[in-house]
């Protein structure tokens, strides 16, 4: 899965937008004004949400050690960060990337949720 496709699979979840906090480098995508993916660009990684804390989220790391670490300053809250590109199959990031967006929906004020 190319950086290209993660993007466009983000943003064509129902409420998706994106921005540039920290300027051209990485892309979040943002549901109800909370992230559901940072997007490296020239790295060509994904940070997504992927349990409540990083005891939860280690499952992913042990799967595959070799593409998907801890993600740096929001890794104590489950967010993992993921190569692009690696080991990892599409569906799998896929996979990932729902799972994110469920995970930052279902804690949405009903007002925000799309």
């Amino acid at each position: 899965m190319t950086v290209d496709d993660v993007i466009a699979y983000c943003l064509a979840k129902p409420g998706a937008e994106e921005s540039y906090p920290w300027g051209d480098g990485e892309l979040v995508c943002k549901v109800g004004g909370k992230a559901f993916a940072f997007i490296g660009l020239p790295g060509e990684t994904v940070g997504v949400k992927c349990g409540v804390n990083a005891e939860d989220a280690a499952e992913w790391r042990e799967r595959f050690p070799d593409d998907i670490t801890t993600s740096p300053y929001i890794g104590r809250y489950g967010w993992n960060r993921v190569r692009l590109g690696g080991g990892v199959p599409e569906d799998e990031v896929r996979d990932l990337l729902d799972r994110s967006y469920d995970a930052v929906v279902a804690k949405l004020p009903r007002g925000k949720r799309p």
